[in-house]
């Protein structure tokens, strides 16, 4: 049997038949999330969103009802009912739904889920669809009932009380990936517009800044014109095009990214408040605490106590 194609949508061109802007809501993920998610999207529905900050889960997920575009990196899918999307960790992706009746499933999958399961840390390092490139697969109605059915289980098992459910979901990840490859493709490569690439460098970019391993690690951010000497374009271009397409400005990104790396310090890490000052960039302690506590309205130091209750 032949295999189908998924089929690639310019992302101008659908903009202007499909959304108002903003486009895009910038959507970091939960610093306290679980290791292993699973959701039905009927009473998860995704909204139109663009992550671009380090994502530590692998995701996956397969469409049975409702339409919607994913781009991952420089690659962009129009997925419909019957189609299953893996992504990798770190990739900067965005979804943009197209319709109001989402349904079928997604899970969120972080690598230390497998702790003492290295055979499914091979497999999903190894698992050629985990690639931009190759992200979506397209399904026969048959496949796509059985994929779906293997969701369904393993939500049971992750709702249910029984001692060896991390095992049953683990056989049923494994089932699912057996299942997709068994009906993928390579797909060709087609490149986004100009403009989506130019979003998609200042995020990624951005997110450069911000590799923090030690205390002696020190963020460098750029500003505006910085950001836009390095993609070659004007800075009121640039800023004009992330605001259209996100709702804010480049300004407001910078600090947002900021804020959640802050946050991520003070919650998973043992520095002091002074050190992260430090690896944040800023002069001093005050302007931090400052610029903290503008932000969310308490100190880093009480955020730091309350979350952690």
């Amino acid at each position: 049997m032949d295999k189908l194609v998924i089929p690639r949508l310019d992302l101008e061109t659908f903009a202007q038949v499909g959304y108002k802007t903003p486009l895009l809501n910038v959507e970091h993920y939960p610093l306290d999330a679980n290791h292993f998610i699973i959701k039905n999207r009927s009473n998860y529905p995704v909204k139109s969103y663009i992550s671009p900050n380090r994502r530590q889960f692998y995701k996956i997920f397969h469409i049975t009802s409702g339409t919607g575009t994913l781009t991952v990196g420089l690659h962009q899918y129009a997925m419909k009912p019957g189609d299953i999307a893996f992504l990798g960790p770190d990739e900067i992706m965005s979804w943009q739904t197209t319709s109001t009746d989402p349904d079928g499933h997604f899970c969120l999958i972080h690598p230390d889920y497998f702790e003492h399961a290295d055979h499914m840390v091979q497999l999903f390092r190894s698992y050629k669809f985990f690639n931009p490139s190759k992200a979506v697969i397209q399904l026969s109605e048959e496949q796509s009932v059985q994929i779906n059915r293997y969701f369904e289980l393993i939500l049971a098992e992750a709702d249910g009380s029984n001692d060896d459910k991390k095992q049953a979901i683990l056989l049923h990840l494994q089932m699912i990936l057996l299942e997709a490859q068994r009906a993928g493709k390579n797909i060709a490569e087609v490149p986004v517009p100009e403009s989506y690439r130019h979003i998609h460098g200042f995020l990624k970019l951005l997110e450069s800044s911000f590799q923090i391993q030690r205390p002696d690690d020190v963020v460098k951010i750029k500003n505006a014109g910085e950001f836009a000497d390095q993609l070659n374009v004007h800075p009121n271009y640039l800023n004009s095009l992330v605001k259209n397409q996100t709702g804010k400005t480049l300004r407001e990104h910078i600090q947002e990214r900021l804020l959640y790396e802050a946050k991520s310090l003070l919650l998973q890490t043992d520095w002091d408040i002074k050190t992260i000052s430090y690896v944040l960039g800023f002069s001093e302690h005050a302007a931090f605490t400052t610029f903290f506590h503008k932000k969310e309205k308490i100190s880093p130091s009480i955020f730091r106590e309350n979350v952690a209750v």
